[in-house]
């Protein structure tokens, strides 16, 4: 690189800035070290003595004052107040890529005393240098602005085919396919604790946002927020509400409406929208924190005097510490008086042991809840040709609605068509999905039913074995109601839930042989 001009100026001091648009050009283009180095070599040619280098990768197109390259450099002339530089950077672009930014940027290294250089540009302070200097700002301005309208006409076309083309959430990451090009797929382990999450708290195993939060945290191959493992409350409401969970893409600000995508969903469209009900609607009140391992029961059981949940905790004797139950409530007549722990959970232990049914009518629930699944099949292969007729209809009314935007001229009438076409492409996916899974393949019987029967059969194996967690989703699903505890008579009967109920019934029904004679009473065949 040859100058006209050298060594005019030695023993000037001079700081050099470079800058890229991300954090790839800066890892794998060398961007920054080949800016750097033409910076110093020009430098060298002038017989300036570079005392800094000060680096940036963030995009041009934000404000200076957000690059913490230029804010370091801006500290450091202020620190050296007085004292005259040349700050020298690679090319006018590198500068800023805004016509007001730049602007405010060259005044305020005038107000510092400092000047600017360039191995590309000239700059000179008179009315025809301003105008040039303006001209190639703008001109990088523009060229930055086409390039962002081009990105995101691009970004918007692949969402509109069903493509998701933002930073990847958290169960996902891109890979490469030969049909779809870049496209997401799931993350494992973690992509199985976010199911996990969303289909709970949807479910109702999870009550609340903090129930989820929890659960995250207990979970080692999730990622989470600093040394402590912190999940932020912000993290949890943004996963529930995520489409792209249950398969679908959506750009809102781009004007694309909800669609179905083509990547792997991990949770179905069902799910999705019984979680959005549920954020919407009044959530339960968030778990107290200290429910431990140490009381499984607490919250779960209530004061039979005034029906509050009982509280818990750990009272110091002579020589150690003992566990009790107690109502906390103001006003209750059984206010602080302690419960033994042993009472409590032998109670419930009795109660859980209590819903095992016999063997024989175990058998005989198996047998129907069989029968009852192939029933089902030979239905549900119906209702799947029923399913995909309406889903015609559904891609005619978008179709047809599609033909009447072109037509509109109004606005008015153009949104309001507009909406009708997103509501319609909800239920597209709606019956997509059902017609889908309509008619479950043979071989899931065994999936969908065995865990139940091993549920039913035996509650108490499960509850004892378990983990907290699955300690209180065992009572969630064996009780329908909290239990009753009195203080001087212990529990209350226990309302149970449906299909511990069906095999009650079948327990207390009267079997016997029929008589060979048959059951209707004896007539005689002679007129009276």
């Amino acid at each position: 690189m040859n100058h006209a001009v050298k060594n005019v100026e030695a023993g000037t001091s001079a700081l050099i800035y470079c800058r890229v648009s991300d954090k790839k050009q800066k890892t794998q283009g060398h961007g920054l070290e080949s800016q750097e180095h033409r910076c110093r070599q020009f430098a060298e040619e002038r017989g300036y003595d570079v005392e800094m280098v000060f680096p940036d990768d963030i995009t041009g197109g934000v404000d200076f004052m957000k690059r913490p390259g230029m804010r370091a450099m801006l500290a450091y002339l202020d620190a050296q107040a007085g004292k005259p530089y040349v700050v020298i950077f690679d090319d006018l672009k590198r500068f800023a890529r805004h016509t007001e930014f730049h602007l405010k940027l060259r005044r305020e290294f005038a107000q510092r005393g400092a000047r600017v250089e360039c191995p590309n540009f000239k700059f000179e302070d008179t009315p025809e240098g301003v105008f040039i200097e303006t001209v190639i700002a703008a001109q990088g301005q523009l060229e930055r602005e086409q390039n962002r309208r081009q990105v995101i006409q691009k970004m918007t076309a692949r969402v509109e085919k069903g493509y998701y083309v933002f930073h990847p959430p958290v169960g996902y990451k891109y890979t490469k396919d030969r049909v779809h090009g870049k496209i997401l797929t799931p993350d494992e382990p973690v992509a199985s604790i976010v199911r996990e999450a969303l289909e709970g708290f949807a479910a109702g195993r999870f009550r609340s946002q903090v129930e989820v939060k929890r659960f995250l945290e207990g979970k080692p191959d999730f990622p989470k927020s600093g040394k402590s493992g912190y999940v932020h409350p912000t993290k949890v409401r943004e996963m529930l509400e995520r489409a792209v969970y249950a398969g679908c893409v959506e750009a809102p600000n781009w004007g694309v409406s909800l669609r179905k995508g083509h990547h792997e969903p991990l949770i179905s469209f069902a799910t999705y929208e019984r979680m959005q009900a549920r954020l919407k609607g009044t959530l339960n009140a968030p778990s107290r924190k200290d429910i431990n391992q140490d009381f499984p029961l607490r919250g779960f059981v209530l004061c039979d005097d005034c029906g509050e949940p009982m509280t818990s905790c750990w009272s110091k004797g002579r020589s150690q510490l003992y566990p009790y139950y107690l109502c906390d409530t103001p006003g209750c007549c059984s206010k602080r008086k302690s419960i033994r722990r042993a009472d409590i959970e032998e109670g419930a232990e009795s109660l859980l042991r209590g819903l095992q049914p016999a063997a024989q009518f175990f058998k005989l629930a198996k047998a129907i809840f069989t029968d009852i699944w192939e029933m089902r099949r030979s239905e549900a292969a119906s209702a799947r040709a029923t399913l995909e007729t309406q889903l015609q209809e559904t891609g005619k009314q978008i179709d047809s609605l599609l033909d009447r935007i072109m037509e509109a001229s109004s606005p008015s009438v153009i949104g309001a068509y507009e909406k009708r076409i997103g509501e319609l492409e909800r239920q597209k996916i709606r019956l997509t999905e059902r017609a889908e899974s309509a008619v479950p393949e043979a071989g899931r019987l065994t999936e969908f039913i065995e865990p139940a029967l091993t549920f039913l059969a035996n509650p108490w194996n499960i509850y004892k074995n378990g983990s907290f967690a699955l300690k209180r989703t065992v009572l969630k699903l064996a009780f329908a109601e909290p239990l009753r505890y009195s203080r001087n008579e212990g529990y209350r009967t226990a309302e149970i839930t449906f299909p511990f109920k069906v095999l009650a019934d079948f327990q207390s029904l009267k079997c016997g042989m029929v008589e060979p004679r048959g059951v209707e009473p004896l007539t005689s065949t002679m007129p009276l």
